[in-house]
């Protein structure tokens, strides 16, 4: 069983960094796309970043120039890199991997999430 766990969350001061890592562990062929996504209470999941297996990226406006997505495809991690933070980018930050087990078997996966509090 593929399971997908963050780490890097915590609290950080407005204008600070973070810099999460989600890892995906388990029996893999390959994994594709893979994503950071966002909930605040009370509010819908929302996607931050996806990158694909070569690399190509799309960001969400709400963190153009203050976030990077990236992976290591060697150890099926990818991570977020957040400067420039603010109070609203608090939230629960989850990470998604389309995951193939076998050639023809592909499922979507997420971690358990990681809390971002951003707060003087």
């Amino acid at each position: 069983q593929v399971q997908l766990v963050e780490s890097g969350g915590g609290l950080v001061q407005p204008g600070g960094s973070l810099r999460l890592s989600c890892t995906a562990s388990g029996i893999i062929f390959n994994i594709g796309v893979m994503g950071w996504h966002r909930q605040a209470p009370g509010k819908q999941r929302d996607m931050v970043a996806v990158i694909d297996s070569d690399g190509n990226t799309h960001n969400a406006d709400a963190v153009k120039g203050r976030c990077t997505i990236s992976r290591d495809n060697a150890k099926n991690t990818v991570y977020l890199q957040m400067n420039g933070l603010k109070p609203e980018d608090t939230a629960v930050y989850y990470c998604s991997a389309v995951v193939r087990t076998m050639p023809t078997i592909a499922s979507n996966l997420w971690g358990q999430g990681t809390q971002v509090t951003v707060s003087s």
